[in-house]
């Protein structure tokens, strides 16, 4: 059923659209219709002939162009993701790099490049290097990177993560080199990998290979398989060391401040003693001083009392005084240690007599 002979949609409107056998129609009029419209009556019903068997086959060539604009389309119009971006090139030449969103290419004739230039890319590789000792070490080494000039990295280099495995090769095979057996086994591969970083970045540089890379870490560093086992005892050599010295330092942690205690309460006490050293002898010269006032007063008097004073400080801390005699030539000797002890046992004999008797 014709829609166009019931002048109306499916829904039962009218449309104002033109009709596609209308547009195939006035096609087939201006490509064969004049030819058939001068011939009279006979040419007409030859031309309505003749345009009945030309309008089919321009109606396949119309379809068929109209599918091939559809498919040419959906070929030349794509969408690029908030992450991608896209290198068009014209006729093997740089055309434009197109962003996110809907973007327009002609197919058939320009080459399109869509990369995801927000993607970190990582690469990882073991290499035997020699080391500035001449010693043989194989290091792992890993790379994360990303695509920082989608023009560069399609355009310059052939292959960029080709050059990028190279240019990781050749750097760490120079800062390797410069560095020793036990730098790269031991303390020294966080500053290689530094340079490593520093310096592969700037290989990519010069080519211009269009790549960022973040971070270079050195995952591992072996001695080669034939000296691996001295390698180990060396290893476990210096934790031991390493062990000794932190005990070492636990123990200086602990016995330092003690010794210092100490020191600080001999300073003190020797403070002290210089204090009380200081008195007593202040104390001494004021007594001297007083002891002159009196000697000048009566000489005498005061010899006697010193005198005295000597001797009875003297003789207090002895058991046994020897007397001259001034009438012989024997000297007597008075043990006062053993009558000491003999008046001692006496009253004790005569405590023990008066307690008997008031018993009685």
């Amino acid at each position: 059923m014709n829609w166009d002979n019931q002048n109306k949609d499916p829904w039962g409107g009218k449309s104002d659209a033109p009709d596609f056998d209308e547009l195939v129609k006035k096609f087939s009029t201006i490509l064969g219709g004049k030819k058939s419209s001068s011939g009279g009556s006979g040419g007409s019903s030859g031309g309505s002939s003749g345009g009945s068997f030309k309008l089919p086959t321009t109606r396949i060539l119309l379809y068929a162009l109209f599918g091939f604009l559809i498919v040419y389309a959906s070929q030349s119009i794509y969408q690029l993701d908030a992450s991608e971006r896209a290198v068009i090139l014209r006729f093997g030449k740089f055309y434009e790099e197109q962003q996110e969103g809907l973007n327009f290419r002609l197919a058939g004739i320009d080459e399109r490049y869509i990369e995801n230039v927000s993607l970190t890319r990582r690469y990882s590789q073991t290499n035997s290097m020699l080391t500035k000792d001449e010693n043989i070490v194989d290091v792992t080494v890993s790379a994360q990177y990303r695509i920082a000039n989608l023009k560069d990295f399609v355009l310059n280099v052939k292959d960029p993560e080709l050059s990028l495995r190279q240019a990781i090769e050749s750097a760490l095979r120079h800062v390797v080199g410069d560095n020793s057996l036990e730098q790269t086994l031991t303390v020294g591969r966080e500053k290689i990998a530094q340079e490593v970083q520093t310096r592969l970045q700037q290989i990519l540089d010069i080519y211009a290979t269009g790549l960022l890379v973040q971070q270079v870490n050195i995952e591992k560093t072996d001695p080669p398989a034939a000296v691996k086992d001295a390698f180990d005892d060396v290893v476990a050599a210096r934790e031991d060391k390493e062990k000794l010295q932190n005990e070492a330092e636990r123990y200086a942690l602990t016995i330092v401040p003690e010794a210092r205690g100490q020191a600080q309460a001999r300073i003190r006490n020797a403070e002290g003693y210089l204090l009380e050293v200081i008195a007593n002898a202040e104390g001494e010269v004021g007594r001297f001083t007083q002891l002159l006032e009196e000697y000048q007063k009566a000489p005498e008097v005061t010899r006697d009392r010193m005198y005295i004073d000597a001797m009875q400080k003297v003789l207090s801390s002895t058991t046994k005084i020897m007397i001259d005699i001034d009438s012989g030539n024997n000297l007597m000797l008075l043990p006062l240690d053993k009558m000491m002890d003999q008046g001692n046992k006496i009253d004790l004999n005569q405590f023990r007599l008066r307690q008997g008797d008031q018993d009685e």
